[in-house]
């Protein structure tokens, strides 16, 4: 054994510290990520983040599609709110060509991202108390994630990446059972809610376990240009809906929750709070659909948007449209345009230049995901393990989100 491996031998001896790894394939990190930790018995003293096993170059894909055909790529950003990513992109495009959107269709659109964002926080809140221990709240709000899935089913025909709606709207009307399910979940949704914050709110081995944990200032957290539920719960009331409205959501009346102290605790809080709002926000979608043409669901836009079938079969003008759309044979005009929705993690964008063509000549995802997990050392250095994981939950880190 040479002098340099005896040297190394009792440097590894003599080391007061533990080097871990979680990730990249760890139950832990609920996602394809990684982080290398470096611990005194349980307490976190630095971590290092590694990201880029599933990039899938979403965006250069996007540069070689025709824009409709690019909606089924933004599914698979934040899976677990999907709509919302497709409407985001929806509206990109109508912001660049200047399309006119129907009332009807922006409330029905309403409807469907305030249910994925309430999808979304149930995902998130739920983990967060299953990393705690608690696994009876996670089952039980799972029935009611399934119930706006089926809502999903009944509209587009698919649950998950749900490549849902259209440039201009809907691909069908709302049938009278999409219609009955949003009704019976809008009813029945409260009282789950409820219990499920009797179960945790005011349970102390939970508030011991969240309170504290993983916490970062609102000066910070704007710092690191955090949006969302994660911002909103250091106490800063941003939230697009608000600030840059969009889809009519400057006509609905809505709190915007606000935490004190970043923790996990309170993003949870701000969390469960939203979804009380998002149930309201569809009850007011609901009245406003009242006295509008049922018939409508998708804007006049014949150069971007498919004719049904039927016309398609017996006239020309229809079989020309519906070739040139699904030929990609439709360009855009040129032009520079962002346009962000609020995503159940904050702030979702698309940066979009188009020379003119028929595919974008640049796009970029602005993803909340992976802008606020660079903070995510910084908020667990000098906590225990423990903490870490669940900090990583609240996060609600979505892997697809991180890395596109």
């Amino acid at each position: 054994m040479t002098e340099h491996h005896i040297k190394l031998a009792e440097d590894s001896l003599e080391k007061q510290t533990t080097t871990i790894n979680v990730g990249p394939t760890h139950p832990a990190t609920h996602g394809v990520f990684q982080n290398i930790m470096e611990i005194d018995g349980e307490r976190v003293l630095s971590t290092v983040p590694t990201i880029g096993y599933i990039h899938r170059a979403f965006e250069k894909i996007a540069e070689r599609r025709p824009y409709y055909q690019i909606t089924p790529l933004t599914d698979r950003l934040n899976y677990c709110s999907a709509p919302i990513n497709n409407i985001g992109w929806h509206l990109t495009i109508e912001k660049l060509v200047g399309m006119d959107i129907p009332k009807r269709v922006q409330y029905l659109r309403v409807i469907i991202m305030e249910l994925a964002r309430i999808a979304d926080h149930l995902v998130c809140n739920s983990v967060v108390a299953v990393d705690t221990g608690a696994l009876t709240p996670f089952t039980y709000v799972f029935q009611w994630r399934e119930k706006i899935y089926e809502i999903y089913e009944e509209i587009c025909g698919s649950r998950l990446t749900t490549n849902i709606g259209r440039i201009g709207g809907f691909e069908r009307n709302f049938t009278d059972v999409a219609w009955q399910k949003i009704d019976a979940f809008v009813d029945g949704f409260p009282k789950m809610l409820k219990e499920f914050e009797t179960l945790l709110d005011r349970n102390r081995i939970f508030m011991d376990r969240c309170i504290g944990a993983g916490p970062i200032s609102a000066e910070r957290a704007l710092n690191y240009s955090f949006t969302g539920p994660n911002l909103r719960a250091a106490g800063v009331d941003y939230d697009v809906r608000i600030h840059a409205p969009y889809s009519s959501y400057e006509e609905f009346e809505f709190n915007i929750p606000v935490g004190t102290t970043g923790d996990v605790y309170d993003r949870y809080l701000v969390r469960n709070k939203e979804m009380w709002e998002s149930l309201s926000i569809v009850k007011q979608a609901l009245e406003k659909l009242k006295g509008l043409d049922p018939t409508i669901f998708h804007a006049d836009a014949p150069d971007f948007y498919l004719p049904e079938k039927a016309a398609v079969y017996t006239k020309m003008e229809a079989l020309i449209y519906h070739f040139k759309i699904i030929m990609g044979e439709t360009d855009l005009p040129a032009g520079e345009v962002y346009h962000s929705v609020e995503g159940a993690n904050g702030e979702l964008g698309y940066y979009l230049i188009s020379d003119g063509g028929r595919s974008p000549y640049r796009l970029h995802f602005r993803r909340p995901c992976f802008i606020y997990y660079q903070a995510f050392p910084e908020m667990v250095s000098g906590g225990l393990l423990s903490d870490a994981i669940i900090a990583l939950s609240s996060l609600n880190v979505i892997a697809g989100e991180l890395d596109a």
